[in-house]
Formats: structure tokens, sequence, C-alpha cells
């Protein structure tokens, strides 16, 4: 078997640029509570999203909120001109759920501003700067899913992975068939799509032999004039256990299951 072979398939493909995700329902003043379950349907937490527009600029923020005091905090500003173009996002997390503690704020400019605490205890702030993709989705993943058609075969999204250090990533979308949940007694429809990630290079090879490789994400996205992501499955960080962030008041099949 020629190694070399999926090795360089890998890191062609990681080289792909992902293409800019159209606009298709521009975005205003919203607000929504989530609710934070592992796989088997046990609550962790809350989470709560708001989002302000003013003309083309959004600004959106998700906070989650665990039962053991840790906070995963994330403000992305965006522009919706067209496509989706992020200007800046702020991403946070501590607390004991969090194997490390994360402050990154990402700017379109290329900027990067990473702050830690140093081995007395002291702020310590790096910034550096990075060649970035014009389209990251950072901060603002389930606004550019509800812009995907569902019958959509295939798309890539870049993304720059929750990491102290910048690292960039691509995130592989394809249609995952359809899912049922319920709101007040009554059964909706949802459209579900994987996201697997690319880490690309060396990395992307050893990474699934060592058990390293993230999990796929999935988004489930309720369709129509007014599309809403009601759903993600998905982990937090590198080694985290995977979460069911869920629309509060909705009712997954794990839940229903526990009937």
């Amino acid at each position: 078997m020629n190694v070399l072979r999926p090795l360089c398939a890998l890191i062609l493909t990681s080289a792909l640029h992902a293409e800019p995700i159209p606009v298709r329902h521009l975005e205003g003043r919203s607000r929504g509570f989530l609710v934070l379950r592992t796989e088997s349907g046990a609550i962790l937490g809350n989470g709560e999203m708001t989002q302000f527009a003013h003309g083309e600029r959004v600004t959106y923020r998700m906070t989650y909120r665990f039962k053991d005091g840790s906070v995963d905090d994330e403000t992305a500003t965006f522009s919706q001109r067209k496509t989706f173009q992020l200007i800046t996002d702020h991403h946070t997390q501590r607390g004991p759920f969090f194997s490390k503690s994360l402050d990154l704020t990402i700017d379109a400019t290329g900027q990067v501003t990473s702050r830690t605490t140093d081995s007395d205890g002291k702020p310590k702030i790096e910034v550096t700067k990075a060649d970035l993709p014009p389209d990251l989705i950072n901060g603002f993943l389930p606004i550019v899913m509800q812009n995907i058609l569902p019958n959509t075969p295939e798309l890539k999204l870049d993304m720059a992975a929750p990491t102290q250090k910048l690292r960039l990533i691509k995130l592989d979308v394809t249609p995952a068939g359809q899912g049922h949940f319920t709101i007040a007694g009554v059964r909706r429809t949802a459209s579900i799509f994987r996201l697997k990630t690319e880490l690309g290079g060396l990395t992307g090879v050893v990474a699934p032999l060592i058990g390293k490789q993230p999990a796929d994400i999935f988004i489930w996205v309720a369709e129509g004039e007014a599309p809403a992501t009601v759903r993600a499955i998905a982990q937090l960080y590198e080694g985290a256990p995977i979460l069911s962030i869920e629309l509060a008041g909705a009712t997954f099949p794990h839940t229903q299951e526990k009937k």
C-alpha cells in the first residue's frame, strides 16, 4: 500500500478554498434560549442567543452556562452583504467543564489576540498576524447553516479551531437526511447536515489513528421562509464530550425515548 497516496490526497483536499455562502435570509434583531444535554439527555446547562443588526452589519452572541459554573461565551460581528463575511470574533471558555481556559479574538484584518496567564498567574497577551481566509464562519455557524439549501450536495466552510494557538480547519458539509422534533405537541421536521472536520496535512492523517479526530457535527435546521437552527450535536473543544444543544421547549429523539 502506498501510504503517500492518501496523505497527498488529504493535503490537496485541505488546500481547496471554501466558497462564500450567499445570503438568502437577512438577519435582524432576535433572542433565543437553549438547553445543553448529554448524548443520553441529561441537562448540563442552558444557553442564550442574542442578535442585533444595523444594516449589513450583524452582532451575534451565544452564551452557554453550565451547572458547574463553567461558561462558554462567543460574540461575532459579521457582514451580510450578498455573502457572509466575518468582521471580528471573541470567544472565551472558562470553568471546570473545559480542559483549558480560552480567550481568543480574531479580526478580519488577520490580527489574532490570545489572552492567557503565565505560571505566576499574571495576565499574558499575545498578538499575532495570520493569513486568514476571507470567509471564516467563526461565531455564527448557525446563521450560515440557515442559508444553505438542504439539497446542496457538498460544500466546505473555513473555520479557526477554538484553541489559544490559531489553527485553520475546514468543515466538509453534506446533507444527512431529515429528523423530527416536537414543540407544544406538534411534530415538526428539520433538515440535518453533517459537518466533518478536515484537519489537513500530516495531522489529518495521524489524528484518526491516535483517536484525536474531532467528532462529526450535526446541525438541525427547520426550513421555511424563516429557517431556524433548532439543534446542534457537537463538541465545544478538542476532546470534549459530545453535547446536544437544543432549542428550549423542543423535544428531540433522545428525550422522547425516555417517556
